[in-house]
């Protein structure tokens, strides 16, 4: 959700090296001309287009597809403010497991080949800079007078600088926290099992096997512990997008093809037991079990996509921009678009939908401030300090 294939490798590029074994009396070219190099793969950009469309998916589902606190920002239930468009922004939630899926492709890519110390450096410096200016900025602005929200306790604002508030049950800063949660699971696990030993095909095979096996039996099991290590409920998104960039790396590789089914099979139905209920009135929105596979599988299949190729002519400079601005625009959007809906719709009487899109506009704006502000200064410096060996 919040990764980006920018830090491949720790290649700039996004580039895509593929294992190549060393060379034998058998393997060697004969004798003449060197063969000229292959061209290098570009940046897949789809990717980060992907991205982009997944975060406004979640802007939607926040804005016009729940209840809740944005009541207050519209001063009614987004079901009068959107009567035909609010069942179908309540699937946007499901930009999430889009998110993840692509976030076990980019973790893939960018940890093969890499030292444990630069896995490290690179996550940390990717998600830390634009958090923290996220978590200080909504503390102070919800710390305003005039701003109706409810702001968390200022010792809980500090611990939510660690981002392990969710396991240590402290009120969240940022509503979309809980995922970054499942992200830093994620990281540690493939980090232990991929990124410290080598990766490997046959590593990242048994990696995906067994934390899928390992998964169910938790689910099973019922065991506290070992749901918050394996989260059998993301744990599926995850692995397809694992196996998705094997078929990356190889197209005709069953092994990773048969992972990706599983994955997707196990994924949608964790989707559908979360997300559906039986048709109620009562209910903000009544989502359809076909509806919510069909999310899922479209999630898979955008993946599968670009993994295949079949996107590269979508190589626009813009998505690279589209791409940088998603994960601060993913961190504010909720509730400091709270604090802009009320203001556009209720004080300056700015009608449904123009308010709508202001306030998805405005929240790319303050992306862009925090991407070029904060990201662009911080990021290198963190990721150069972690890098650097001590003693």
């Amino acid at each position: 959700m919040i990764d980006t294939p920018a830090d491949t490798r720790g290649n700039p590029t996004g580039t895509v090296v593929r294992d190549v074994p060393p060379p034998t009396a058998d393997t060697l070219p004969p004798s003449g001309p060197p063969t000229p190099p292959k061209p290098r793969e570009s940046r897949l950009r789809a990717l980060d287009g992907l991205r982009l469309v997944a975060a406004l998916m979640v802007a939607g589902y926040h804005y016009g597809g729940r209840g809740g606190e944005v009541e207050k920002a519209w001063g009614t239930s987004p079901k009068e403010q959107f009567p035909t468009l609010h069942s179908l922004f309540s699937y946007g939630c499901l930009g999430v497991q889009v998110f993840f899926v692509i976030s076990g492709f980019v973790i893939c890519m960018s940890g093969w080949g890499r030292p444990l110390r630069s896995f490290f450096a690179s996550r940390a410096s990717r998600l830390l800079p634009a958090y923290w200016a996220a978590v200080i900025l909504v503390t102070a602005v919800f710390a305003l007078p005039m701003v109706a929200y409810k702001a968390v306790a200022p010792s809980d604002a500090l611990v939510n600088l660690t981002m392990l508030q969710q396991p240590l049950g402290v009120d969240r800063v940022l509503g979309v926290c809980w995922t970054l949660w499942a992200e830093i699971r994620f990281y540690a696990l493939f980090a232990l099992c991929i990124v410290l030993p080598g990766a490997n095909r046959r590593r990242v095979i048994l990696f995906c096997a067994g934390w899928t096996l390992a998964a169910a039996i938790t689910q099973g099991a019922k065991s506290p512990l070992l749901d918050i290590v394996l989260m059998p409920e993301y744990a599926p998104y995850f692995i397809g997008g694992v196996g998705l960039y094997l078929v990356h790396r190889d197209r005709k590789d069953a092994y990773a093809w048969g992972i990706v089914a599983v994955s997707w099979l196990i994924g949608q139905h964790y989707a559908v037991a979360k997300l559906w209920h039986a048709p109620d009135p009562a209910a903000f929105s009544n989502r359809s079990v076909w509806g919510i596979v069909l999310v899922v599988t479209l999630g898979y299949v955008a993946v599968a996509a670009i993994a295949l190729g079949w996107l590269r002519w979508a190589n626009w400079r813009w998505l690279t921009v589209a791409g940088a601005l998603t994960y601060p625009f993913y961190l504010v959007h909720e509730h400091l678009g709270w604090v802009v809906i009320k203001a556009y719709h209720r004080t300056l009487g700015i009608p449904s939908y123009a308010t709508l899109l202001l306030t998805v506009i405005t929240m790319l704006v303050l992306a862009w401030l925090l991407n070029r502000f904060v990201e662009n200064r911080l990021t290198p410096r963190l990721r150069s300090l972690l890098s650097t060996p001590r003693g």
